[in-house]
């Protein structure tokens, strides 16, 4: 929506108020050159929004790709962790394996004597 800012009618308008003729006029054009100039009208507003749009979803798809690259980190870490833990217990079973083994010689040993 465009406004239209009549100068003229403005400085009449003062003019019948009692302002001198050149005060009126001079009134009447920083109105419209300081005033009119900061209105905001339909169509900056449909670029701002075209703009906002346009970084909302480039900021989504930064979303995206940095949430596919944490799944692929955790699930990294997870065979990682998975794998450490299942070498420990078989080092843990080989342990116990060798203490029963040891533990079941001497025992063979004690009833021999």
């Amino acid at each position: 929506m465009v406004y239209a800012f009549d100068s003229l009618a403005y400085a009449k308008r003062l003019r019948d108020a009692g302002v001198d003729a050149k005060q009126a006029e001079a009134h009447a054009e920083s109105a419209r050159d300081f005033v009119m100039g900061e209105l905001v009208t339909r169509h900056d507003l449909e670029v701002v929004r075209r703009e906002l749009d346009t970084s909302i979803a480039a900021v989504r798809g930064d979303l995206d790709t940095t949430r596919r690259e944490l799944d692929t980190s955790i699930a990294a870490a997870r065979r990682d962790t998975e794998s450490a833990i299942d070498r420990q217990t078989l080092r843990l079973t080989v342990r116990l394996g060798g203490i029963v083994a040891i533990g079941v010689a001497a025992l063979a040993t004690i009833i021999k004597l």
